[in-house]
């Protein structure tokens, strides 16, 4: 589970900037056109944080119980998936009903927290 998380990890870190990068410049005048821009800046800002927060379970997988950390390290994985998922879906369909779905992505992504809480906590 460690190596997954850290590649899952990096490869969402390297894809943050991708997207972040695409959005910058081919979508930009699109996204702002349709006053998405922020929203979509939101999602990759959230995916990059969260990818750093998975390199660092990663790493505490080396040096702390694991089961705690294999639950931070999938909430977070599917935390990024849903949240930033749903966020990009959202702007580039302009489905409105994905803006639902976010919440539970932001959810996971708060669990993955508690869990790296509770790793930490029971291993020192």
């Amino acid at each position: 589970m460690q190596k997954l998380t850290l590649i899952i990890g990096a490869l969402a870190g390297g894809l943050a900037v991708m997207i972040g990068a695409f959005g910058a410049h081919a979508l930009k005048a699109s996204l702002e056109a349709s006053g998405k821009l922020e929203v979509f800046e939101t999602g990759v800002k959230y995916q990059f944080y969260h990818s750093l927060a998975l390199l660092l379970i990663g790493l505490l997988m080396f040096h702390l119980e694991h089961k705690w950390l294999t639950y931070a390290s999938y909430s977070m994985m599917g935390g990024i998936l849903i949240f930033s998922g749903s966020l990009y879906i959202l702007c580039l369909s302009g489905i409105g009903k994905w803006g639902a779905v976010t919440p539970i992505g932001g959810l996971l992504l708060i669990m993955g927290w508690i869990f790296t809480i509770m790793a930490i906590y029971r291993s020192l």
